[in-house]
C-alpha cells in the first residue's frame, strides 16, 4: 500500500444543496461556426450517471447526476469556494433532508465553469430528490500526500479512493491505471489556471483525426485520464515528460476550445508517474455507484 499521511489529513463536513441547471439566454455558436440551444451546466441529472459516456448527448458541457453548490447567488464567493476546495472525488455525500434523506453517494471533483461539485447518487434516489434538498459532503484529501513520492503531488483525492486505484509502484515508478492518454496539444479551456485545487480543465474534441487516433470519443464519465505533458503542480501547464491524471466530470462541448472536462488528481513535472490502459479505470467500477463497464449482476 502507498505510503501517505492521510492519518493527518483534515475532514471537513461540507454542506450544499441541487443547483438548478442554467440556460444561456442566447444562441450559442459552435467551433463550426453553427449556432445551438442545447441543455448544458448544472441539475440534477436522473438519466446521466457517472460511467456513461461523456460523448453523443443532445447536450453542451453536461454534468452526470447532481451539480452541487453552496450558494447559487454567489458561485465564486465562500462558501461555494471552499466547497470547490475541500471536496474531493471519492468524498461520501449523505443526504441530510428530502425524500431520499439517508441515501449516499459520492463526490467526483468540480467543474470551474460553473462552480458546482458533481456529485453521483443512484438514479432511484435522484428522483427523489428536490433543489431544497440539504448534502453533507465529507470533504477530506486536500493537503493528502505520498511519504515516497515527494516530487509527485496529489490533488482534490480522497485517501480511500487513492487506495482503491489499483496503482502499483515498480522501478521508482508510479503505474496508474487510466482508460485514456491525451496528447497535450488536446488540452484546451483552462489551461494557465494556477489553482489546481479547484474546478477542471477541458480536453479539445474539435479535430476528428486525433479524437479517433487517441480515442478520446471512449472517454466516460469518471474516467481517470493521462494528460500527457501537462504538469499540475503550481498550475495548469505544458511541460515535456510530466504526467497528469485527472477525472472526467462533465460531457464533450461544442465551443471553441472546449471538451470534456478533467479535475486533477495525480500531477509531476517528471516522468516518474506512468499510465497504464485499463478500461475500468473509472470510479463507477472501483465505488460502484453509476454505470460500471460490466454491469453488476444481482445475486
Amino acid at each position: 500500500m502507498l505510503k501517505t499521511n492521510e492519518e493527518k489529513v483534515v475532514e471537513f463536513l461540507l454542506q450544499c444543496n441541487p443547483g438548478m441547471p442554467r440556460g444561456r439566454a442566447h444562441w450559442s455558436v459552435d467551433h463550426e461556426g453553427a449556432p445551438f440551444v442545447l441543455p448544458s451546466i448544472g441539475g440534477i441529472t436522473t438519466n446521466v450517471a457517472v460511467g456513461d459516456s461523456a460523448f453523443g448527448w443532445a447536450g453542451d458541457h453536461v454534468e452526470p447526476s447532481v451539480s452541487c453548490t453552496a450558494n447559487s447567488k454567489k458561485p465564486f464567493e465562500h462558501p461555494n469556494v471552499s466547497l470547490q476546495l475541500y471536496a474531493c472525488a471519492g468524498n461520501k455525500a449523505i443526504l441530510t433532508s428530502g425524500k431520499a434523506e439517508g441515501s449516499t453517494g459520492y463526490a467526483i471533483g468540480h467543474h470551474g465553469g460553473s462552480e458546482h461539485v458533481v456529485v453521483e447518487f443512484p438514479r432511484e434516489v435522484k428522483e427523489k430528490m428536490s433543489y431544497e434538498d440539504d448534502i453533507i459532503i465529507r470533504g477530506r484529501g486536500q493537503g493528502l500526500k505520498l511519504i515516497d513520492y515527494p516530487e509527485i503531488s496529489l490533488f482534490n483525492l480522497d485517501p480511500q479512493l487513492l487506495h482503491k486505484m489499483n496503482i502499483q509502484e515498480i522501478g521508482g515508478k508510479l503505474r496508474v491505471p487510466v482508460t485514456t492518454l491525451v496528447p497535450a496539444p488536446c488540452m484546451g479551456s483552462g489551461v494557465g489556471a494556477t489553482m489546481p485545487g479547484t474546478g477542471d480543465y477541458d480536453i479539445m474534441t474539435s479535430d476528428p483525426e486525433t479524437v479517433a487516433q487517441y480515442g478520446l470519443d471512449k472517454i466516460r464519465f469518471g474516467d481517470f485520464v493521462a494528460l500527457l505533458d501537462h504538469d499540475n503542480r503550481y498550475g495548469r501547464t505544458y511541460r515535456k515528460g510530466s504526467i497528469t491524471i485527472g477525472i472526467v466530470v462533465h460531457s464533450d462541448c461544442l465551443l471553441s476550445g472546449h471538451g470534456p472536462g478533467v479535475t486533477t488528481l495525480i500531477t509531476c513535472g517528471t516522468s516518474r508517474i506512468e499510465p497504464i490502459i485499463d478500461p475500468k479505470a473509472n470510479i463507477a467500477d472501483i465505488l460502484g455507484h453509476g454505470t460500471s463497464v460490466e454491469p453488476k449482476k444481482d445475486k
